[in-house]
């Protein structure tokens, strides 16, 4: 029973020990199960964790990009908003200094190879290395033969390298001599390009001083055409200047509306992932575009005025039109947005950094388009085309126009039956007055059309000086009295500046006499206007 009992002793403790080590296998199986599943839901939440951060820096570089977009917008509305402001800091004005040639020629350069003389061969360095026999030596025969046969060696090497020597030394110095020849043309070349232009520039210079047109049309033209715009403005103009009056005549090209992003804000939708565009209100474009109007006109007149150091420029007429489509034809049409003259005097007097710009330009007399985003077009107070100095001829006149007409030899009564056949042709009821007793009328016109027309009063004036402002006067006092709806003042030469001034919020029309010549070619009838 005892051996019984050990046995089963035996089997339950190996059973024990078996189940145990099933208990410690069942154990790490499910330590390792959880551990794997503890370890696959880490994995899965770094996945869950990368995803939503990935999520997260995406909306954030959506949110970036829109706030670039926004930045960017913002930035062209306040650069088309600064047009004139951006000018105010700015010198304008060119130094003739600046046109010259400054800079000195260039030095003379080679290579060290070139400029270095070669090392010359001396006789000494090949015999010194011949070593003389000794006392000793000498009893040897033979050996004082061998010591002179090597120094006739050693002189024939000698000879032999100075020929080469000489060679490459005359090589080189034919070269040095041609390199510097050539530096000397090419500085000869730039000196006399210098003095030239140099020569060139004091001409100019001494030609604006002297307010010779050409040369105010030059100047003036560098300057606005280094007036920095946005890139998109056209800055395309046309100048012409009368030296009688020292009035400059521009013509200066708009960008259309469609310069003002059409929107005014992104935003991003992350319900959507979607960056919308919110448009601008017509009314805040056709805004923005009347100011942009304003600000080029008044920046333009600001940088001609400030870069005036010859003081050769008393007025300024600026003429700013747009090319674009009439939307009602399709046809192109280039209408006039606003029309102005200036004096520098009055114009002097503003704080162009404080004023509102429309206001400014209604106090100037400006011809302002009510509605410019919509290209309603305004009379050019001048019509380029009519102070182009091709009309005037002084002393240059072409030799095809030899055979025209000199309005100066025309006497008052001729002159004045012109100018009232003039303005018949040009559609006006024109009726010559009698040559005295005319009460200051020398024509009476009737514009027919309807509720815009009226009585028009007429003065010619064959004048060969400038006309003031008592002749305006004058007209004007004959327009009250006749009851007339507009007046004519037509001079065969110039008008001051007070003309001008006094006659900016009149019903008045001065025609100077470029534009006389332009009218009557305009009309059939070619004349030249020559004073003697």
């Amino acid at each position: 029973m005892a051996r019984k009992s050990g046995l089963s002793g035996l089997m339950a403790s190996i059973a024990r020990e078996n189940a145990r080590q099933a208990r410690l296998r069942e154990s790490e199986r499910k330590r390792i199960e959880r551990e794997s599943i503890k370890a696959a839901r880490e994995y899965q939440r770094g996945l869950i964790q990368a995803e939503k951060e990935a999520k997260i820096r995406y909306i954030e570089s959506r949110i970036e990009e829109t706030d670039y977009l926004n930045n960017d917008l913002n930035e062209r509305i306040a650069e088309l908003k600064c047009i004139l402001e951006h000018t105010l800091q700015i010198d304008d004005s060119i130094s003739f200094s600046s046109l010259r040639i400054s800079e000195k020629f260039k030095g003379f350069y080679a290579s060290e190879g070139i400029t270095t003389p070669l090392p010359k061969p001396q006789l000494e360095d090949y015999t010194n290395r011949i070593e003389q026999p000794s006392l000793f030596s000498k009893l040897i025969p033979g050996s004082e033969k061998r010591y002179q046969k090597a120094l006739i060696s050693a002189k024939q090497q000698y000879e032999s390298d100075f020929v080469q020597y000489e060679l490459k030394e005359n090589e080189r110095i034919s070269y040095l001599d041609q390199l510097k020849t050539e530096y000397d043309e090419e500085k000869s070349r730039y000196e006399l390009k210098v003095k030239e232009r140099n020569l060139e520039v004091d001409q100019f210079e001494e030609e604006y001083q002297n307010g010779e047109s050409d040369a105010v049309i030059a100047y003036n033209t560098m300057v606005l055409e280094r007036s920095e715009y946005p890139d998109e403005f056209p800055q395309i103009f046309r100048l012409a200047y009368l030296p009688d009056s020292k009035e400059l005549v521009i013509d200066y090209e708009f960008p259309n509306k469609e310069i003002i992003p059409a929107i005014v804000e992104y935003k991003y939708i992350k319900t959507k992932d979607e960056i919308n565009e919110k448009p601008r209100k017509i009314q805040e474009i056709k805004e923005i575009y009347a100011d942009i109007v304003a600000g080029v006109t008044l920046r333009t007149i600001h940088e001609v005025f400030e870069a005036d150091q010859g003081n050769v420029i008393q007025l300024v007429v600026f003429n700013g039109y747009v090319n674009s489509v009439d939307p009602a034809t399709g046809k192109d049409i280039t209408p006039y947005l606003i029309s102005t003259r200036v004096q520098k005097e009055k114009f002097e007097e503003l704080d162009l950094s404080r004023v509102e710009k429309s206001v400014c330009l209604r106090n100037l007399g400006a011809q302002v388009s009510p509605r410019p985003a919509e290209l309603q077009a305004v009379k050019p107070i001048v019509e380029f085309n009519m102070v182009d100095k091709r009309f005037v001829d002084h002393e240059d006149m072409l030799e095809s126009l030899n055979s025209l007409p000199n309005l100066m030899e025309l006497n008052p009564y001729e002159f004045e039956r012109l100018v009232t056949d003039l303005f018949s042709r040009m559609g006006l009821d024109a009726k010559l007055t009698r040559s005295s007793k005319d009460g200051g009328v020398d024509c009476v016109a009737f514009d027919t059309r309807p509720i815009v027309g009226g009585k028009v009063v007429i003065q010619a004036k064959r004048y060969k000086n400038t006309v003031g402002v008592s002749a305006v006067r004058d007209l004007y006092g004959t327009m009250l009295n006749e009851g007339a709806n507009k007046g004519i003042l037509v001079t065969t030469k110039s008008y001051g500046p007070d003309a001008y001034e006094f006659s900016k919020d009149k019903p008045i029309e001065l025609i100077d006499g470029g534009g006389l010549l332009y009218l009557l070619e305009q009309n059939g009838i070619k004349a030249r206007i020559l004073f003697e």
